[in-house]
């Protein structure tokens, strides 16, 4: 029986992470424009590919070992902040367990993303170690944390980017 961290399902999820992670570290070196067409491109395939993961139950009981740093988490979010400008704010309805609420608040873009990359960049270094039973966790806990929180995140971030528009549509 395949190992379910060699499933295809499960390879494209986290190849796709990586992805993510590498296009939010990178942030600095785009413009602007470019930087959000990219994204547009990738979190719905992101989302997807999370989606198409099974979900399985962890293989141990140990604490989860998280990679990502406070300063790594300000990194991502200070290079987004910055490449975004005033467009990173936005307005949110909130969602309180599912239900929507007329309370109106600004959220932002730069948030939102380095909330994901966190999970993100978590799992791809959990793959860096090359031990099954961290690797393994690390999918299913990121899949959880998807199907928690960062899921609404991803979608929220994506129609905030789409209304972000260039020069030409204006």
């Amino acid at each position: 029986m395949e190992s379910f961290i060699y499933k295809d399902s499960t390879i494209a999820f986290v190849t796709a992470a990586a992805q993510t992670c590498l296009l939010v570290e990178k942030s600095n070196e785009y413009e602007r424009e470019e930087w959000r067409e990219q994204m547009l491109r990738l979190l719905p395939v992101l989302y997807l590919r999370t989606r198409l993961v099974d979900q399985e139950e962890l293989m141990t009981e140990d604490e989860p070992q998280r990679f990502v740093t406070e300063e790594d988490y300000n990194y991502a979010l200070a290079g987004i902040r910055n490449l975004l400008g005033p467009d990173d704010a936005y307005l949110d309805v909130f969602v309180d367990q599912g239900i929507y609420t007329d309370e109106v608040q600004t959220a932002y873009i730069s948030e939102g993303i380095a909330d994901i990359y966190q999970e993100l960049k978590d799992l791809a270094a959990a793959f860096q170690t090359g031990e099954e039973a961290i690797m393994h966790d690390a999918v299913v806990l990121c899949r959880e944390a998807f199907e928690m929180h960062w899921g609404r995140k991803l979608i929220a971030v994506m129609r905030a980017l789409h209304e972000i528009s260039d020069s030409s549509y204006k």
